[in-house]
């Protein structure tokens, strides 16, 4: 069974393994968590945000928050190129990212993808906060991949289940989201992000127009 503490020693061995290494954190539970351990552990790891234009005010006073409580590590916030996202909106409307995978994967690439790339260029390696359990897409992942660009990439709560990540972050008093706590398991943009019913995967809100299998943005490649 996963522990935290288990998870300290493994991101410690990643900042061993990979001096430099930076946790893309989406400001959910899951990247919080990685960031309390890393605070907490020490770590000389970074931290990157992407400021997509389009996130939740709770995420913002998050991000906020973080870095002030968190202040001892490094962060980086990243925004969109603004003349491309002119160009989308120009093509596609403010949001046209309904109309059709295409379109919204466009408008990922704009606000997420390109960003991440760009920032993760300055960086050996990186961690993230996925999870097999968060969507059929994930089901494979691994503790330790490499990305599309030959960089490291490290999932260390792969094997972790939601309520687990939720017991640790009570258990430390680590801030969080409130929006999880009005159902919202997993927060992207606004526009993109709705609450979920009882029952509904975690991942139900996140582009709950589209089909299951196409519920990523282009930031994990498939």
């Amino acid at each position: 069974m996963p522990t935290y503490t288990a998870l300290v020693d493994r991101l410690g061995a990643i900042a061993d393994e990979v001096p430099g290494a930076v946790i893309a954190n989406s400001l959910g539970m899951e990247d919080m968590l990685l960031v309390h351990a890393a605070a907490e552990a020490g770590l000389t790891l970074g931290v990157l945000v992407l400021e997509t234009g389009r996130l939740h005010e709770q995420t913002l006073a998050l991000l906020d928050t973080a870095m002030a409580r968190y202040a001892g590590l490094n962060w980086d916030v990243r925004s969109p190129d603004s003349q491309a996202l002119a160009r989308i909106i120009q093509t596609d409307g403010v949001n046209g990212f309904r109309r059709s995978v295409a379109a919204r994967q466009a408008c990922c690439q704009a606000r997420k993808v390109i960003p991440l790339n760009q920032a993760l260029a300055g960086y050996p390696g990186w961690i993230t906060g996925q999870r097999r359990a968060q969507s059929l897409t994930r089901e494979a992942l691994g503790l330790r991949e490499t990305d599309g660009h030959g960089r490291l990439k490290f999932n260390p709560l792969a094997n972790w289940s939601l309520k687990q990540v939720r017991a640790s972050i009570d258990a430390l008093d680590i801030p969080i989201n409130p929006l999880h706590d009005q159902h919202f398991p997993s927060i992207g943009c606004a526009p993109c992000t709705r609450a979920i019913s009882a029952g509904e995967d975690v991942r139900a809100g996140r582009w709950w127009w589209e089909q299951p299998d196409s519920k990523e943005c282009g930031l994990h490649p498939l």
